[in-house]
């Protein structure tokens, strides 16, 4: 009986990086569309009727004003998984530089999905009950609050996690010097604009780096995951071909 081989497929590992790779971008952009209508009501960048101190008399934005923080979670969660798919796609000397970048990658989703939840299912029903005894420091709108704190912090970690990831990518292939480069970029942008505006205004940085943070954040991940889910289909090898017996569909095998 003679003996054939199966099709070379992509393997398990590499059809899900590639889907996350892809649905991360997706929620990414849309997570840059609902910030971007949203308009500041306070601080350095708000141009007419800003909110001031105790940044409570905010009824009439809610829900409105917090409709971002849901698919920036999402964003934020997708961007562990997908770390962890790079992880056990890369080759072994690669993976010091993807398990340090999942670590912090971790740390940061976990500030920030805590600082989103204590928005979410705190702050914006406790100002629709007029509730409000307290909630200063803990408004968003509070441009030196827990919340932008917290924001710092997260985004501060995802920055570190995109130089981390940056080395992963050494072929010198076009796709992985474009992944690298953008990474890098898009890190070291975020790393280094924070003592950069700390020198330059101080106490009064308010929330100008989380702002930069984001913004620096989604411009390396939006169009880095779609590098990455063609990185994922064109690099991560396929799984093992396997010895199919002649009269036998391949494709049963596979099921």
């Amino acid at each position: 009986m003679s003996v054939r081989t199966a099709p070379n497929r992509p393997g398990p590992g590499a059809r899900l990086g590639r889907g996350l790779a892809l649905a991360t971008s997706v929620v990414g952009l849309v997570a840059l569309v609902s910030g971007l209508t949203t308009p500041p009501r306070s601080g350095p960048f708000c141009r007419a009727d800003c909110l001031g101190h105790p940044y409570t008399d905010v009824a009439a934005f809610v829900p409105r004003d917090y409709w971002w923080m849901y698919p920036q979670s999402v964003f934020v969660l997708l961007v562990v998984a997908l770390l962890v798919c790079i992880h056990h796609a890369v080759a072994s000397s690669g993976r010091v530089f993807s398990g340090i970048g999942v670590v912090l990658a971790g740390v940061a989703a976990a500030a920030l999905l805590v600082d989103y939840a204590i928005q979410l299912a705190v702050v914006q029903p406790s100002l629709l009950r007029g509730e409000t005894a307290g909630l200063s420091l803990f408004s968003q709108y509070n441009p030196h609050g827990v919340f932008i704190a917290l924001e710092d912090v997260g985004y501060l970690l995802l920055g570190l996690t995109l130089v981390a990831v940056a080395a992963v990518f050494r072929e010198p292939t076009r796709l992985e010097r474009g992944l690298r480069w953008l990474f890098l970029a898009g890190g070291a942008l975020t790393v280094v604009s924070l003592p950069v505006l700390v020198v330059i205004y101080g106490a009064d940085l308010d929330y100008r780096y989380e702002v930069a943070a984001i913004a620096f954040t989604w411009v390396a991940l939006i169009p880095g995951c779609l590098l990455l889910a063609r990185w994922f289909r064109r690099t991560v090898p396929p799984a093992s071909a396997v010895p199919v017996h002649e009269g036998h569909d391949a494709e049963q095998l596979f099921r």
